[in-house]
């Protein structure tokens, strides 16, 4: 089962995350990133692509997109914050975004 991040693995699991973007979400414990591509189709094949991965995993991502740019939140509502599924997808996400960059 997942667990919530205890407060003595947060900071190791969630700063290398903020150092490529990601932020923490007002009034909730959740992390956000805004994704931005070079049009619509490389920004839906990366949701795409994200897509899969989250279902491989279980564990889907609140997200929005608007013709080049996604909006991402991750939380586990399981357990009502933050858990090491988000830290995990938010690295896969990064990973891909990095693939994709021209």
């Amino acid at each position: 089962m997942t667990e919530k991040l205890s407060e003595e693995t947060r900071n190791t699991v969630l700063k290398p995350l903020f150092d490529t973007g990601w932020a923490m979400v007002d009034g909730r414990d959740a992390i956000r990133k805004t994704f931005v591509f070079g049009n619509f189709v490389e920004a839906f094949g990366w949701m795409t692509q994200a897509a899969i991965w989250a279902e491989k995993w279980d564990h889907h991502p609140e997200w929005d997109n608007v013709y080049k740019t996604v909006n991402v939140t991750l939380t586990t509502h399981d357990v009502d914050g933050l858990s090491a599924l988000d830290a995990k997808l938010a690295r896969k996400m990064d990973g891909l975004f990095g693939e994709g960059a021209s």
